[in-house]
């Protein structure tokens, strides 16, 4: 124990400060006391302190019945000190002359509170005639501004005063850790000092090949700086990581920070825009700065969006240019006159549509590296990433779900493995099993399930012919995605879903987009079959097989009416424009092809739906009883399906 103490000792003593500053409490008791002085004096300095107060009963009966008052002075119309002639004892047991501890000699014996100074004089004069007093009582009227009326006045704002260099102090001391609260003009980035121990690295980034190797030139460039300047080469200002959320930005910075070697700061763009004018441009300030006294350095802006939106957009409704001046600053500091050598920006988005272009140039940010969602490949590196801390059983097949999972992104992967890991101990297991990896995957794709949600028997009908209408459609056209499963169990706000593995693809066909609305639209056209009648159950469908068929016309360009125009907007620009950019004429032009185009699909899909109407039967009484059909059973009902893509294993 002692060995173990003496070891310890010399960290408490470095966090003592060996030479501490000297007055600190001392000084502010000083304070306290010379105010404990000053009001101390005010009050026992007062002639009327310590002097008795009497009514106009005890004055007229005891004192000028009895010819004892000298004279009487009244202060500032409100107080009369009564000073007495000689001594003797008072109908109250005290004489006249007897002084109290803090009252002044030569002071007044008594005071009243007159009121009236008018009726003060009459009441006064008609006593004198009561008791024909010839020597009349000398009245004298005074104004006085004593130390006492000041400090009734100053105290108040003193107490105030005091009370906020208290808080000031308390919350901007240095040293306490606390929010100051006049530094609101700084910046409050996180700090990674030099050789700090960071958990994350570039082992710990599956996938994204490309961007790692962008990421570590810059890197090892900080790491050996002489292999590049010794060509004439300079080191890159900025990186800017771009791509959908959940594809590993902030992962890569993090990993940055972890392999860099060098202090990082870290920081949201969210946290440069207040509500005061001028404070984002300060903090911008203020975080280069800091990184400029400790190159070389990374900084780390996070969804720089928040502060590098177009400035023509910020403007166009409102008056406030506060995010405008932030984002002037943090061009100035990127690439100004100003030196910033030795310090790189790395900064994430997944909107780079709306960043002003200033802010894109080289010079600022000379690279721009494209985080796209992983493929099959990737998407196996990133499930071995985060089945490590799992225990996983035999059964569970990685190279099977980095299949079973296109379209996934790193963040998508990483909820699935924790989802699966969770219900495989909500069920007591010991392991976590493939069935628990299927489960979570419906989790996160349709929703929680929710047997116990009622659905009477006509409405659990109609769902199953509209599920199996999808089914059936979808399974008899080529170009549609894989069918795994139909379920019509209640998942989230859908009462029913037929699931589907997407096909990776870069570029969609026409053909493609063709068949993807026919299947679309089954379901719709399985209740107007079977039922003669149509309900509110294909809402969603409906909407995703409108927004589809605009794609197709106004986008892509593939209707032969409208012809080869595409009247989509990468810029952005035309989100400012309150109209269409495209005449009426032309409107109605796409409002009659896109009618058109769907009527098209939903009566290929009647059609295929008739040709095939015992399969939608059997296949919807099969829902009925098992509420989830998976694929061998949909093999068995439909027969086995030619594509060269189908997939090998059920799910």
């Amino acid at each position: 124990m002692k060995q173990t103490y003496n070891k310890k000792q010399p960290k408490i003593s470095e966090k003592q400060d060996p030479n501490p500053p000297s007055g600190g409490y001392r000084f502010n008791w000083f304070y306290f006391f010379l105010f404990g002085f000053v009001l101390w004096l005010a009050i026992f300095s007062n002639s009327a302190t310590g002097t008795k107060e009497i009514n106009w009963t005890f004055l007229q009966d005891s004192l000028l019945a009895q010819r004892k008052v000298k004279k009487i002075v009244v202060v500032n119309k409100e107080v009369g000190e009564i000073y007495t002639i000689k001594k003797g004892t008072t109908s109250l047991g005290e004489t006249e002359d007897t002084k109290s501890l803090f009252q002044i000699s030569g002071g007044p014996n008594y005071f009243i509170n007159i009121g009236s100074v008018e009726t003060f004089e009459a009441k006064l004069q008609r006593a004198q005639l009561e008791f024909a007093s010839e020597d009349r009582i000398d009245v004298h009227y005074e104004k006085r501004t004593g130390l006492i009326n000041i400090l009734s006045w100053l105290l108040p704002f003193a107490l105030i005063i005091i009370f906020w260099m208290y808080i000031i102090r308390r919350m901007g001391s240095g040293g306490t850790g606390g929010n100051p609260l006049f530094n609101f003009g700084k910046s409050t980035p996180k700090l990674s000092e030099k050789g700090a121990k960071i958990a994350t690295t570039f082992q710990d980034v599956a996938g994204l090949k490309e961007a790692k190797i962008e990421v570590m030139e810059v890197v090892d460039f900080l790491k050996n700086p002489e292999t590049y300047t010794k060509l004439g080469a300079k080191i890159p200002k900025g990186v800017m990581l771009v791509g959908p959320p959940g594809t590993g930005k902030t992962l890569i910075a993090k990993a940055v920070a972890g392999e860099a070697g060098v202090p990082f700061f870290s920081i949201s763009g969210s946290e440069f825009v207040e509500m005061f004018v001028g404070v984002g441009a300060s903090r911008v300030r203020d975080l280069f700065k800091k990184a400029k006294e400790k190159s070389p350095s990374i900084i780390f802006i996070d969804e720089i969006d928040a502060v590098g939106r177009s400035r023509g957009k910020i403007n166009a409704y409102q008056a406030n240019d506060e995010r405008e001046s932030t984002l002037n600053q943090l061009l100035t500091e990127l690439d100004g006159f100003g030196p910033n050598t030795g310090v790189i920006v790395l900064a994430a988005t997944n909107r780079p549509d709306v960043l002003d272009k200033a802010l894109l140039r080289p010079g600022r940010f000379d690279r721009h590296i494209y985080l796209e969602l992983p493929t099959k490949v990737e998407r196996k590196e990133i499930f071995d990433v985060h089945l490590r801390p799992l225990k996983l059983s035999k059964n569970v097949d990685v190279n099977l779900w980095a299949k079973l999972s296109p379209g996934f992104s790193g963040a998508d992967i990483a909820n699935i493995c924790n989802e699966a890991a969770l219900i495989a101990a909500r069920k007591k297991k010991e392991e976590v099993e493939h069935s628990d990896f299927i489960e979570a995957r419906d989790r996160i794709i349709g929703g929680m399930e929710r047997k116990s949600k009622i659905i009477s028997p006509k409405e659990k009908k109609i769902v199953a012919y509209h599920e199996a209408g999808h089914a059936v459609v979808s399974w008899h056209l080529k170009n549609v995605d894989a069918l795994v499963k139909v379920s019509i169990i209640p998942r989230g706000k859908s009462l029913g879903a037929a699931w589907y593995l997407p096909e990776e693809r870069q570029i969609v066909t026409k053909t493609q987009f063709l068949d993807q609305i026919c299947a679309s639209l089954g379901g719709r056209a399985a209740e107007e079959i079977i039922f003669d009648e149509i309900s509110s159950g294909a809402l969603d469908d409906l909407e995703k097989v409108t927004k589809q068929a605009y794609t197709m016309v106004a986008f892509y360009g593939l209707d032969k009416e409208i012809g080869p125009i595409s009247y989509y907007d990468s810029s952005g620009q035309n989100e400012r424009m309150l109209g269409k950019p495209y005449s009426e004429k032309m409107a109605e032009m796409i409002d009659k092809e896109v009618q058109e185009l769907v009527r098209t699909a939903y009566e290929r899909a009647k059609n295929l739906l008739i040709e095939h109407k015992a399969q939608v039967e059997k296949l919807a009484e099969l829902l009925l009883i098992k509420e989830v059909v998976e694929l061998e059973d949909l093999e068995q009902l439909l027969g086995k399906r030619k594509m060269e893509d189908l997939i090998e294993h059920s799910v």
